[in-house]
């Protein structure tokens, strides 16, 4: 069974393309909409959540857990690798497909503030500033 969590119901979008792929396997889905959007969250709250929702899933049989929001993945895909024995498949920046598409150098990003200030966003934009212009929006 594969266990994919988001603060909300974004998730549900990375869920259909993970059964388009995997239509055979089994799934459950845990939406924190009690505590929707994460982006302005303190890393240790995200972090708290992030090992609540895990232990569930594990309980409900995930052997393979899908961080399907971003925040979460900045805040605590590494945490959550470091203490539990399954894997954990995050989301990343896409600022390296959007940069390297660009026919105009420009790109935008719209993300929460949590994720806009994460090193895994601030990393890979670093990789590609140079040559493109992004622009960033909160939301």
């Amino acid at each position: 069974m594969i266990g994919i969590f988001d603060s909300g119901s974004g998730g549900l979008s990375v869920l259909r393309e993970i059964i388009k792929l995997l239509p055979q396997e089994r799934y459950v889905y845990y939406s924190d909409n009690a505590n929707c959007p994460y982006g302005e969250k303190s890393v240790e709250f995200i972090q708290d959540r992030a090992r609540k929702i895990t232990d569930l899933l594990l309980s409900k049989g995930a052997r393979i857990i899908v961080v399907a929001c971003n925040t979460a993945t900045a805040a605590a895909i590494a945490m959550l690798r470091e203490e539990y024995p399954v894997k954990f498949i995050g989301m990343e920046p896409a600022v390296k497909p959007a940069a390297l598409s660009s026919r105009t150098g420009i790109i935008g990003v719209l993300a929460t503030a949590g994720t806009l200030k994460a090193s895994k966003y601030l990393n890979t934009r670093g990789m590609f500033e140079e040559g493109t212009k992004i622009a960033e929006h909160v939301g």
